[in-house]
């Protein structure tokens, strides 16, 4: 969207792009991207309300293997990058899941680190 500024008279016409980030509609979370990934992936997400906010990792037995965010965030849109060899210890090839909690909104998603 480019708005028009003008400045005294209408000889001095600027052009001012602006940036929209629209507020979402609806909860969302992406597939991470890359998937499969090595050494790190990104995870996005958004959300229509403000709200506390947690996105946990998990291994394939369900331990909570990583904390991503657990944090009160206002409505938008987000991503994180998540490198498992700065939260895990000796992290493992294998399926991976990461569940986003926002509001009401619970999602959970697979995903798979090759090494």
């Amino acid at each position: 969207v480019i708005n028009r500024v003008l400045y005294g008279d209408t000889t001095n016409v600027v052009d001012v792009e602006e940036e929209q980030n629209p507020i979402p509609t609806e909860y969302k979370l992406d597939q991470n991207y890359p998937n499969p990934f090595n050494p790190s992936t990104k995870i996005s997400w958004q959300s229509p309300v403000s709200s506390w906010q947690t996105l946990k990792v998990y291994d394939i037995i369900g331990n909570e293997v990583a904390t991503l965010v657990n944090e009160y965030r206002s409505a938008g849109s987000y991503e994180i990058e998540f490198n498992p060899a700065s939260s895990i210890k000796n992290p493992a090839s294998g399926i991976y899941f990461y569940q986003l909690k926002a509001g009401d909104f619970v999602q959970t998603k697979k995903m798979l680190l090759l090494k």
